[in-house]
């Protein structure tokens, strides 16, 4: 196995399992459903929020068959991006193929498991407020900066 396999595995493992972990602790160890939110910097609180959309609750679903076509999507995407992180050879490349992936898997497990992804982490700055997000989310968002970054950067090459 290449460095860069193994790199987006621990990627991948380490963005699913924190993700899980976290999510497990906020519901059954705080018991965040009971306890209600709270803060945790003057800009941050812990909050809990079921999404059953996408990203930034687009595409909210109510059915059973919308919520097992996401866990479906997720599924599907998680394995054709890990396809190509296991081709990838570009660090870079790989480690933002491999946050996305374990994000998916991350959020496609709560959907299958909850019905609805866990979010917790809500900002806001005055009367500024932020989406209430995961670690998924973020790893996802910070993925495709990094694949964005990798595509346009002089000298790229181009994506498999």
């Amino acid at each position: 196995m290449t460095s860069a396999r193994r790199l987006g595995l621990a990627v991948v493992l380490v963005v699913f399992l924190a993700d899980q972990a976290l999510k497990l602790w906020l519901l059954f160890g705080l018991r965040l459903a009971e306890t209600g939110p709270f803060a945790v910097t003057p800009f941050m609180n812990i909050v809990l929020a079921w999404n059953r959309g996408i990203s930034y609750g687009l595409f909210q679903q109510h059915s059973d068959i919308g919520r097992w076509g996401l866990v479906v999507i997720s599924i599907v995407a998680a394995i054709w991006l890990g396809r190509w992180m296991w081709r990838e050879e570009r660090p870079l490349t790989v480690i933002g193929l491999a946050l996305i992936v374990g994000g998916a898997l991350g959020n496609g497990l709560d959907r299958a498991v909850y019905g609805a992804v866990v979010d917790f982490v809500h900002l806001h700055w005055g009367s500024f407020s932020w989406y209430i997000f995961n670690i998924a989310d973020a790893a996802i968002v910070v993925g495709v900066v990094a694949l964005l970054y990798e595509s346009f950067r002089p000298g790229a090459e181009t994506p498999a």
